[in-house]
């Protein structure tokens, strides 16, 4: 069975659950390792020390509790996750059983692509200002100029984006950061910083993103290559500056710490800290067990895994369209 039909398989699987009122998630994102070669300004996980890692033969039984809950979607992130010698081997488990993707800093892409370019379905390279403004705000001189590298390697063999965080010193780059992504024939992603209690505070001003996300949201509808919905920047601005909140759905999301331990109820709540193996407790019975609704109302972030699914509706053809048909073509003519 290939990977697309896998994927169909899944989704069909999860849907039928839910139709018995259970919840089930479509998208899981596991954190490999905290450390990381990086020292970001807006990140608290390289500021966590790192315990023991999952073994392979671990990730692999957390990758089978995921499947037989109905995870289609795997995404792995850090840390850096090309720090990790047993990366090929996670991915491949993964790709066998999960549409796959990796977010990296780019720094050691060039060298360790070729290691992985068969399990990864999609790649994200953090690009969070142009040159300069890159390198201040990852700590570290150099790696605006590494990542473009590594996005010019892997660009050329599978599909790539890069993933950006709006924070307060770089709102006016926005648009230069689009437009790097079109010189560099890739898409881009953006989400917004989230002050995290044991990071620098770098959420913009409500003024400045604001005139960030308008110009997004503008830039979208032009045919710019970014990855968010129409409906994500109007929700965006809808929440955060008329009032009008957007039905958060937190079980679509699944999140796993690198211990392999269940993030409850959200990435950003709780700052990502889990308690409960995976493969040890009765994964659908807890994450069903959990009082969801209570957090309909929250909108407190704008991460795009969370966002994104809960906006999504069958009956809106456009979004089916953007989302699903989209990308199902290109998934053919691949």
């Amino acid at each position: 069975m290939g990977l697309f039909q896998s994927v169909i398989l899944r989704t069909i699987k999860r849907s039928l659950k839910g139709l018995n009122g259970e919840k089930v998630p479509f998208i899981a994102g596991h954190k490999l390792l905290y450390t990381c070669n990086l020292r970001c300004q807006m990140c608290p996980f390289w500021r966590r020390p790192d315990e023991a890692l999952l073994t392979v033969d671990e990730e692999r039984k957390m990758m089978d509790s995921l499947a037989d809950f109905g995870v289609s979607y795997m995404g792995f992130e850090g840390g850096e996750p090309f720090l990790r010698r047993d990366l090929p081997e996670i991915l491949r488990e993964s790709h066998d059983r999960f549409f796959t993707s990796v977010v990296s800093n780019g720094w050691m892409l060039k060298d360790r692509f070729r290691e992985v370019r068969d399990y990864i379905d999609h790649l994200f390279v953090s690009i969070d200002g142009i040159g300069e403004v890159h390198d201040r705000l990852r700590g570290v001189e150099g790696s605006f100029e590494k990542a473009r590298q590594g996005i010019a390697v892997a660009s050329s063999e599978i599909p790539v984006s890069l993933s950006s965080t709006i924070t307060s010193e770089n709102t006016d780059q926005v648009d230069m950061i689009v437009a790097f992504a079109e010189e560099m024939n890739v898409s881009v992603s953006f989400q917004i910083a989230y002050n995290y209690s044991t990071a620098e505070k770098k959420s913009p001003s409500q003024s400045n993103l604001k005139g960030a996300i308008t110009k997004l949201l503008d830039l979208k509808k032009n045919g710019a290559p970014i990855l968010e919905s129409k409906e994500f920047f109007e929700s965006v601005i809808n929440s955060w500056y008329n009032w009008i909140g957007w039905k958060c759905k937190p079980w679509l999301t699944l999140n796993i710490d690198p211990k392999g331990r269940v993030v409850l109820p959200c990435y950003v709540l709780n700052e990502y800290a889990g308690s409960l193996k995976v493969w040890e407790i009765d994964l659908p019975k807890v994450w069903n067990s959990v009082n969801w609704e209570q957090y309909e109302t929250c909108n407190k972030c704008a991460l795009s895994c969370y966002l994104e699914p809960s906006l999504f509706n069958w009956g809106d053809f456009g979004m089916v369209k953007e989302h699903v048909i989209d990308n199902v073509v290109s998934y053919l003519r691949g």
